[in-house]
């Protein structure tokens, strides 16, 4: 009985822990082939225990290259997406004016469309405008579809936040910049925060789109789709592993900073 009463209490947790390594295991399996010694073009089975491929990450043709650009336009993107969709979503959340509805229900088609369609769509657009497609269109296309999620995610914060303080900060003399600066943007900020790193994900992470709309760029996922159909080295794995652990690493950083401010408030 005391076993059943645990799983009866514990059970949220249990479904949790096995929902969180069922989403984390393709990552485990990309990190354990990173280490794994290939014989002949596909890393698909393991063979042996090997650092080679992370003492030399760029050991394949192109690799960096292409993660180099996808960084470039990962960065360049949010940046753009999140100033964008922080004014779009104080915009939304704050004020009142006609087509505000229209606008919502635009900013989501984005979210819900499925990826081919807005590729080919965009892909389409460049070729009757004539538009030599490759770095600049990519990066005008993941602005594009990056912009509805940093609007989503920093709306949900501004929707959250008191304005009173704010009102309290203008009684107390603050100029409508330190209101900004010091009591607004703060509080936004979680938000902010999370919608530029979830633009980031995905923009770096983006294939379908991309594919309609680079030319002859070439980006990370990009190099991956075209490498897994002459083979798969294991820098790929490194790579992948590189950006995963980094994730995690910011993700724990972030929780533990909060948890510190918790309780230096309480």
């Amino acid at each position: 009985m005391a076993v059943v009463n645990w799983l009866r209490r514990n059970v949220v947790v249990l479904f949790g822990l096995l929902a969180l390594g069922y989403m984390t295991l393709p990552n485990i399996v990309v990190l354990m082939f990173s280490f794994n010694d290939p014989n002949g073009r596909f890393n698909y089975s393991w063979n042996g225990f090997t650092l080679d491929a992370w003492k030399e990450p760029c050991g394949v043709a192109g690799i960096c290259d292409s993660v180099a650009i996808s960084m470039k336009i990962a960065v360049l993107s949010t940046i753009v997406a999140t100033v964008l969709g922080t004014a779009i979503a104080f915009a939304l959340g704050r004020y009142r004016f006609r087509a505000r509805g229209a606008i919502n229900t635009l900013l989501f088609l984005p979210m819900s469309m499925p990826e081919v369609v807005m590729g080919a769509s965009l892909g389409t657009l460049f070729l009757n405008m004539r538009i030599n497609t490759g770095f600049v269109t990519i990066l005008i296309a993941h602005i594009m579809f990056c912009l509805s999620f940093v609007v989503v995610a920093v709306k949900a914060r501004v929707l959250g936040m008191d304005p009173k303080l704010e009102e309290a900060a203008g009684d107390l003399y603050a100029s409508p910049t330190q209101v900004f600066l010091r009591v607004t943007l703060p509080l936004a900020a979680p938000g902010i925060g999370a919608g530029a790193m979830l633009a980031f994900a995905l923009s770096f992470d983006d294939f379908v789109i991309t594919n309609f709309t680079s030319g002859n760029t070439v980006t990370f996922p990009m190099f991956v789709y075209g490498a897994a159909q002459r083979g798969t080295p294991p820098q790929i794995n490194v790579i992948g592993s590189a950006m995963f652990v980094i994730a995690v690493l910011i993700v724990m950083i972030g929780q533990i900073r909060a948890t510190r401010r918790a309780r230096q408030r309480a």
